[in-house]
């Protein structure tokens, strides 16, 4: 009797733990990416340089720089025009938007994540276009 409440015991506590690999391949986005006509015109555009985009599952890493201190002040966004270019692929716009005061002349370089799930469309890619450079990446999902 003692050995089968032990077995079982064991089973469940294997059975019912889930695996540490799971947690490690998910990965964490800083910031959410905004879908707004509004604040993709109106937001902040101080000068910046994107350097490198990056999807790793839903996240989108942008690398770019910009004058300043250290960046630590710096009020950056994600911002999606809210509108769809019907092609194939279907194409969104977006734009860094970075509100930027300090007054240092370093050059910091930056890579943030942003969540880009809520930009899927119908079937299973979208181009993400950016107004503010020349860089340009092929969201699949």
């Amino acid at each position: 009797m003692k050995k089968k409440l032990i077995l079982s015991f064991l089973a469940l506590t294997f059975l019912g733990c889930s695996s540490d690999d799971d947690n490690e391949n998910q990965i964490q986005c800083e910031f959410d990416t905004l879908i707004s006509a509004e604040q993709f015109k109106n937001a902040p555009s101080d000068q910046l340089l994107i350097s490198d985009l990056k999807i790793e599952n839903n996240c989108l890493k942008i690398s770019f720089s910009s004058g300043g201190c250290d960046g630590s002040s710096w009020e950056l966004k994600l911002i999606d025009a809210g509108e769809v270019q019907e092609s194939d692929p279907p194409q969104r716009n977006l734009r860094l938007s970075l509100k930027n005061e300090e007054l240092c002349l370093a050059i910091v370089n930056r890579e943030l994540s942003f969540d880009i799930s809520n930009l899927q469309l119908e079937g299973n890619r979208v181009q993400l276009n950016f107004a503010n450079s020349d860089q340009r990446i092929l969201y699949e999902y």
